[in-house]
């Protein structure tokens, strides 16, 4: 009797911490937090809380999605919407990569140089280092739409034509090497751990503002960034550009004259003026680097191919640092790319797509007791799997080809899996060497796929 009651109230405990952890999560993509309990001496002792709330950014995508629906918009597309997923494994395989070395240089720079002593369990130092890491992401992200080079890497957040919290999770594999700088300032005052807690709670905040689902907040509206001024900044209208740079806070664009507020006057057109249609996040990572390649090539001065680097995408020569007003282009609609795949397809890509996942999320607990070459060659297959899914919801013409490789490749690979789980190796064996077939198949026209391209 006695065990019974003691088994049931740490049933009952356990529960009832989970349910706490749950909460505390949730809260954290608000930027709730009780100080006291986000204090940490080391930075090694910092939780990836960015990597633990990959279960509420699914969550919350979900109840937008059906929010959307209820009020009669289009909710979340598939394949925009696993684009955005497969851009935020990308930013997070670079994390892997680069095992986060751009903090140490922010470590190094504190422990030689800083000019005071803050404590790391105050308080006020733990409110300090909020708004320090706000106001520096204010001017890190506004260089990065003022600076050619920064924007070739921050673009990829802004190629969704839709505006939705899938675009929160939409970045770069390297704009965190681009933009730490902006940050290092901090590093003569802030104790490094209170850096890296709330530059992460800073990003989980700024997911839930991609959103249409949320109208105002009210006189929140005046303080903090709100899906209200995110939409704004995220138009390709000319009346949406270069405006509303706030991470948590809207105040720094009040103070420094970047505020725009959202009007009805206007229907927000999403994505790049120039936008490139495709579902391959690769791809999207990459083409905006070519083009600024090619602008300085075309560069007839050293001078002006300087220019083309530093200063503004829309500048050419004899305009302003940040271009000609006048000649900018006012997009007022478009059509969004979309190519309508069967529905089994897209349950094929579905399927794919989360086993690239599982992946990810394995490599992510294991990759510290992992030898830098094995994590490099388990990035490229993640990175090459997601390559290959959006070429096939973009259905390019090389893509069958691409994912029979992909396919017959895995399936020699996960032999290795068969050491600690059998079973799980020959499920992948079949799963992948089923695959691979049929795309051979459809290669061979027997098996063909009906597929209508539209703009929408």
């Amino acid at each position: 009797m006695g065990d019974a009651i003691f088994t049931n109230g740490t049933a009952e405990n356990g529960f009832a911490e989970m349910f706490s952890d749950h909460i505390k999560g949730i809260g954290r993509m608000f930027y709730i937090h009780s100080p006291k309990d986000t204090m940490y001496e080391r930075k090694e002792d910092v939780p990836n809380f960015f990597r633990q709330s990959w279960p509420y950014f699914i969550l919350f995508m979900i109840m937008e999605h059906i929010v959307l629906r209820l009020k009669g918009k289009p909710g979340i597309r598939l394949n925009d919407g696993i684009t955005s997923i497969s851009s935020g494994i990308l930013q997070e395989c670079g994390r892997l990569v680069w095992r986060g070395a751009e903090s140490y240089i922010y470590t190094w720079i504190y422990v030689n140089f800083r000019l005071v002593d803050l404590p790391w369990d105050h308080t006020l130092t733990w409110y300090a280092a909020a708004l320090g890491v706000d106001f520096c992401y204010y001017w890190m992200h506004r260089a990065c739409h003022e600076v050619h080079i920064l924007w070739a890497q921050h673009q990829v957040h802004h190629t969704s034509e839709d505006f939705n919290m899938g675009v929160g999770i939409r970045q770069s594999m390297l704009q965190g090497w681009c933009g730490f700088i902006f940050y290092l300032p901090l590093a003569l005052v802030i104790p490094p751990a209170q850096f890296v807690m709330h530059h992460q709670f800073s990003y989980l905040y700024m997911f839930w503002i991609h959103t249409e689902a949320v109208k105002s907040l009210g006189p929140l509206e005046y303080i903090l960034n709100t899906p209200s001024h995110h939409r704004v900044h995220h138009g390709s209208n000319k009346y949406c550009l270069d405006v509303n740079y706030g991470g948590v806070l809207i105040i720094w664009d009040r103070i420094f004259g970047t505020f725009r507020p959202e009007t009805d006057k206007f229907e927000i057109v999403y994505g790049l003026i120039y936008n490139q249609p495709s579902f391959n996040p690769v791809y999207l990572q990459t083409f905006y680097s070519k083009y600024v390649v090619e602008k300085v090539r075309k560069m007839d001065t050293f001078g002006n191919k300087v220019r083309a680097v530093l200063w503004g995408p829309s500048w050419e020569p004899g305009t302003p640092r940040l271009g000609d007003e006048d000649e900018k282009i006012d997009v007022e609609s478009r059509d969004k790319y979309d190519v309508q795949l069967p529905i089994w397809c897209n349950i094929y890509l579905v399927a794919h797509h989360a086993v690239v996942l599982y992946g990810f999320f394995e490599l992510a607990s294991k990759y510290m007791g992992m030898t830098p070459i094995s994590v490099l060659i388990f990035v490229f297959y993640i990175i090459a799997s997601l390559s290959v899914i959006g070429m096939l919801f973009d259905n390019s013409k090389n893509a069958a080809v691409l994912e029979v490789i992909r396919c017959s490749a895995l399936a020699f690979l996960t032999r290795s899996v068969a050491v600690t789980s059998p079973g799980l190796a020959t499920a992948l064996q079949i799963f992948y060497v089923t695959s691979a077939m049929f795309w051979c198949l459809n290669i061979l026209k027997f098996l063909e796929i009906k597929i209508t391209k539209k703009l929408d």
